[in-house]
Formats: structure tokens, C-alpha cells, sequence
């Protein structure tokens, strides 16, 4: 199986620990009408990792919101466990060259 791919029967991708939505992300993800795919694709093909605090990561990527009509900056503060991904919080901006500047 490769890197990304499915797990048969199972929401987990290999090589990708599975990824679980904190409630006050899971609220924000709802208020701010982020789907779910283009979170997990930000966590599981980000353009950048940053520090976030914490020990927290930012995981950011670059989509095309259909609702904004907008290219738009994905960002997931993550905290790692040993067993999962957990998003903190998530959500978008239009700063994408604050953000993604070397």
C-alpha cells in the first residue's frame, strides 16, 4: 500500500496517523464551513510546518474556496500524540504570503 492511500475498511491512511478533531475544532471546522477533505489534506501534503507554541504544529496549505470564490491558506494547529494527529484549531485566511514567506 502506498503513502496516503486507505487502509481497507478504515478511515486511516498508511503511513498517516489518524487524525482526530479536538471539539473546539470540530466547532470551528463547522462555523467556518471548512470541509473535512481539504483539512486532511493540508495534515497529510502540507506546503509548510511551522512552530505553533505549545508544541503544537501549524500545518498550512494552499486551496481554491468554492464558497469564496478565493485561493485561500488552510491552517491546522496539530499536537501530536503517539498514537494520533490532533487539530486544536483550524481555518483559513487569504494572508497566504504572511504565512508561507521562507
Amino acid at each position: 500500500m502506498e503513502r496516503g492511500e486507505r487502509e481497507p475498511g478504515t478511515n486511516v491512511r498508511a503511513g498517516v496517523k489518524p487524525i482526530h478533531l479536538a471539539l473546539h475544532a470540530a466547532a470551528r471546522m463547522a462555523a467556518r464551513e471548512i470541509p473535512r477533505e481539504e483539512l486532511e489534506r493540508a495534515i497529510e501534503a502540507p506546503e509548510l510546518i511551522r512552530p505553533a507554541g505549545l508544541g503544537r504544529q501549524a500545518y498550512m496549505r494552499r486551496y481554491h474556496d468554492p464558497i469564496l470564490d478565493a485561493d485561500m491558506l488552510l491552517r491546522a494547529i496539530v499536537e501530536e500524540t503517539e498514537s494520533e494527529l490532533v487539530v486544536v484549531t483550524v481555518y483559513r485566511t487569504s494572508q497566504i504570503a504572511r504565512y508561507l514567506k521562507g
